[in-house]
This record gives C-alpha cells, sequence and structure tokens, in this order.
C-alpha cells in the first residue's frame, strides 16, 4: 500500500518547506519536492491513495506521553479504556500514547506491567507505550527496573504526594534515583509537597469548606515549588535524569530552569489545562461564592492556578524559551454522574482528573494561532520532543525517510468548535474543554500509514495500535 500526500507545507521541528510526503506500507519512502518523479517515474500514477493537502498542514501524528487509561484511582476507575481512549486520541490527531503502569503498594511490578499489557493488547487504535509508577521502592522494585528497561519501559514515576496510595519517601526516591543514575533510565516525579497538603485538607475541611475549589487552595504552589526544588536537589545528588510531570506553577519552572542553567537533566512538562484554565474561571470563585460542585470537573492535580498571579502567562514564555519543554494531557478522564460526584461534601473525594487527549493538537494549535508559539514549535512540544524524551524519536515524531507513517494533515484555516454536551469522543459524560472554539482542524490522519480519521469520520480499527519498546531517553545533555 502506497500513500501519497502532496502540495502540503510539511513541518518538522526544525523547519518547513512545501513538499510530498511517500508512505511505503507503514513508514515515510521519501520527502520530495512537489511533483517530482522517482526513478523516473511518475510518482502520483503509482500509488494507491494520492492525499492533497494543498493550503494544509502536514506534521508528525502527535505523542502524548502522559495518559492514565483504565486507571484505578480513589474507589474507581479512569472512564476511558484503551480502546476509547487510544479512539479519542486518534480523532485529536495524536498517534502514539504512553501509558502509566500502575503499582500500589505491597503490589509486584512486573505482575503490574504484565496486567496493563493484558489491558491494552489488541485493543488500541494507536500506538502506544508505558510508563512504570513505582509506590513503594523496594529491592525487588529495583530488581524490576533493570528487567523493565529490557522491555522498553526506561522510565519510572514517583509520587511526593498522596501518603498510603502512592507516596514514597525520600529515601525511597534516592534508590530509584540511584538505579536510574546507573541503568540510564528517567525519572519522573509527581512533585507536590504531601504532608503539608494533607494538613491543609483536613483543616479546610472541619472549617466546613468542602467545594471543588478548596481542592486548588488546598494544593498551593509553594507545596509544588519545594516539591520540585526538593526532587532536583535528590536528582543532583544522585545524577539521575529528571521528569517532573504536569507542571503548573511558575515557580516550579524557575527551579526547573535555575536547574537547567547549571547544566542539571532536568525536564518539565505541561498540560492544556494549565496553559488556559484557572482556580477563578472554572471553580467558581469569588469573594460572595465560592462555587459549587460543578467545579469538580475541573479537579485535577496538580490544581488550576490564580489567574491573578500570572501563572498560565508564565507557562506560554516557558513553552517559548524551552524552560518548559513539552505538553502532555495528563489524561484522567472521570465521569460527573458515578464518579466525580463521590465528593460531594468532601473535596478530597472527588476523583482528581481531566480529559483531554482529544484536544491537545488543537489547544496546543490554538497557541499558534494565538501568536504564542510558531508553528514549529507546536509539533516539537507536542511530538518531536515527547520523541526524543522517551527513546522513540527517528520511528515516531518526525517527517522523514525510514519514519513510521504517522502523519496528520492540519488544515490551518479550518475550525473546531468543542461544543455543549458529548460532541467529544472521549467516554466522558462531559467536557472539561465545552464551549473552545478553535482556529484549525484535524482532517486526515494516519497510523503508520493507514488512514484511521478523515473528512470527520473515524475508519480505524481496534487493535491497529501496536506497542512501542521504547529505548532510552535521546534528550539528555
Amino acid at each position: 500500500m502506497k500513500t501519497l500526500i502532496k502540495n502540503g507545507t510539511v513541518v518538522n521541528a526544525t523547519g518547513t518547506a512545501t513538499a510530498d510526503v511517500l508512505i511505503d506500507g507503514e513508514t515515510i519512502a521519501a520527502v520530495l519536492a512537489p511533483g517530482s518523479t522517482l526513478l523516473g517515474f511518475d510518482i502520483e500514477s503509482n500509488v494507491d491513495t494520492v492525499i492533497d493537502a494543498a493550503g494544509k498542514y502536514v506534521i508528525p501524528g502527535g505523542i502524548d506521553a502522559h495518559t492514565h487509561m483504565q486507571m484505578p484511582f480513589g474507589g474507581t476507575e479512569a472512564s476511558d479504556t484503551f480502546e476509547t481512549g487510544t479512539r479519542a486520541a486518534a480523532w485529536g490527531g495524536t498517534t502514539s500514547i504512553v501509558d502509566f503502569v500502575v503499582q500500589y503498594a505491597g503490589e509486584n511490578v512486573l505482575d503490574q506491567y504484565a496486567l496493563w499489557q493484558e489491558k491494552a493488547l489488541g485493543n488500541c487504535a494507536i500506538d502506544y507505550g508505558f510508563h512504570q509508577i513505582l509506590s513503594d521502592v523496594q529491592d525487588s522494585s529495583l530488581v524490576a527496573m533493570d528487567e523493565l528497561i529490557k522491555e522498553g519501559v526506561t522510565s519510572f514515576k514517583l509520587f511526593m504526594a498522596y501518603k498510603g496510595v502512592f507516596l514514597s519517601d525520600d529515601g525511597q526516591i534516592v534508590r530509584a534515583m540511584q538505579k536510574a543514575a546507573s541503568n540510564g533510565s528517567m525519572i519522573m516525579m509527581h512533585a507536590e509537597n504531601g504532608s503539608v497538603i494533607d494538613v491543609l485538607v483536613q483543616q479546610y475541611l472541619a472549617e466546613g469548606k468542602t467545594d471543588p475549589f478548596w481542592h486548588g487552595v488546598s494544593r498551593p504552589w509553594q507545596a509544588e515549588e519545594e516539591a520540585t526544588h526538593r526532587a532536583i536537589m535528590l536528582a543532583n545528588l544522585t545524577g539521575a535524569p529528571l521528569y517532573v510531570v504536569h507542571v503548573s506553577a511558575k515557580q516550579a519552572v524557575e527551579q526547573i530552569a535555575a536547574a537547567r542553567d547549571n547544566g542539571q537533566n532536568v525536564f518539565g512538562e505541561t498540560c492544556p489545562q494549565y496553559l488556559y484554565l484557572s482556580l477563578e474561571d472554572q471553580l467558581g470563585a469569588s469573594s460572595e461564592e465560592w462555587g459549587s460542585f460543578e467545579g469538580a470537573k475541573w479537579v485535577c492535580s496538580t490544581p488550576l492556578r490564580s489567574k491573578h498571579e500570572g501563572h498560565q502567562h508564565h507557562m506560554w514564555q516557558a513553552l517559548r524559551t524551552n524552560d518548559i519543554q513539552m505538553v502532555s494531557t495528563d489524561h484522567c478522564p472521570f465521569c460527573m454522574k458515578g464518579q466525580k460526584d463521590m465528593g460531594i461534601g468532601d473535596f478530597s473525594k472527588i476523583p482528581n482528573g481531566i480529559g483531554s487527549v482529544e484536544h491537545r493538537m488543537d489547544l496546543l494549535f490554538q497557541g499558534v494561532a494565538d501568536g504564542h508559539l510558531t508553528p514549529e514549535r507546536w509539533v516539537e512540544v507536542t511530538s518531536t520532543t515527547p520523541a526524543r524524551m522517551f527513546g522513540m524519536y527517528g520511528k515516531k515524531g518526525v517527517i522523514q525517510p525510514g519514519a513510521d507513517g504517522d502523519i496528520v494533515v492540519y488544515d490551518p484555516n479550518g475550525h473546531t468548535s468543542i461544543g455543549v454536551g458529548k460532541t467529544h469522543h472521549m467516554n466522558m459524560d462531559y467536557s472539561a474543554w465545552e464551549g473552545y472554539e478553535i482556529d484549525g482542524h484535524v482532517d486526515t490522519v494516519l497510523s503508520r500509514g493507514r488512514v484511521i480519521v478523515d473528512d470527520n469520520q473515524y475508519v480505524g480499527a481496534k487493535g491497529h495500535g501496536n506497542y512501542i519498546k521504547r529505548g532510552l531517553s535521546q534528550y539528555l545533555i
């Protein structure tokens, strides 16, 4: 099966050019000047499918390196399965995800990895890989880290919050970082001071402050900055690479930037919610009224930050200056009915998470339309850097010969309405992004050379997605 994408503007992180892209089977065979011949033959008359991308961007498929499909949490489970979540991702121009294998205290790390492989196998519409969550870091956990690298799991997530659920103490973190420094893997960190947060949560609940707004207030930026700094210091001590997930506070960005300026392998991601949403606008806070339970739609951790403190503006700036390297979603969807409403009367029982896997590429392109990012930087933070950061680059994250045929034809003159009601394809009874208007549109999505979305129709299939056996990070200095 040969496909020619012609007349488009090919956008890679390194530059933009008008070019034709020839895909042979699952792989990009050539990137050519428009109308070129190949070995003397007219290309267009010798392919099976021609896609005319005139006036449109041709970009490498998006890579969402932070998702939680079917994740058990807080007495329930994330509402997207690997089938529904990867299908929704495809609709939005994402052609690869890296999901998290969950290990709670007392569970065997390798058994959990096998369970997540079983969950995903034969169910994914797009390619997928895994990170591994470590909670109680024991001798067996350190052995498992070496074993998992052989399986293509080369990044390990630790938590500084959620006592009794995920939290690792500093000693456990140091042990995992020492192992990562020796085997070349990446440590990922949920950086919030959980002890401080736990005290504030109990104080607010005791005062009768139970609405969703108080979730954000109980997780202040100081708790994020302190934990980010502590994680950086422990990484400095051990020599381990450190990747800080879902950075929401500008003060945490400053800690990451300072470490990078000192030559340390420290990286950070942010998420669409920290670029666009705020504590006040989404959770309904004002001097007279502390909101309603409707704000539960936007309860996530790290939380939305105050718009009056400049966090959102600083995140866009950090993306431009590479103080933050990439944008993932932390896609962890829950429905309002039967899940989020578990926290009525107690914000601490609201399942933490926002669903965005379908909208990340569009929301970040709106940053291009609004002048925050260039098209090249858009591609870099949503595809190329995720591929490099997590050992997939060359096959993923770039349009070049030999790469997988993961390509999105994106119309910068199109329009996408994230409408009120269930117009999205995620398995949720609401969207955190209802009412957003996007100055662009995903027209055609190819995964390994196969068209899976075209002309507002899903034509992909469950089981098309392959497991990505990742290498070590290609982003280290």
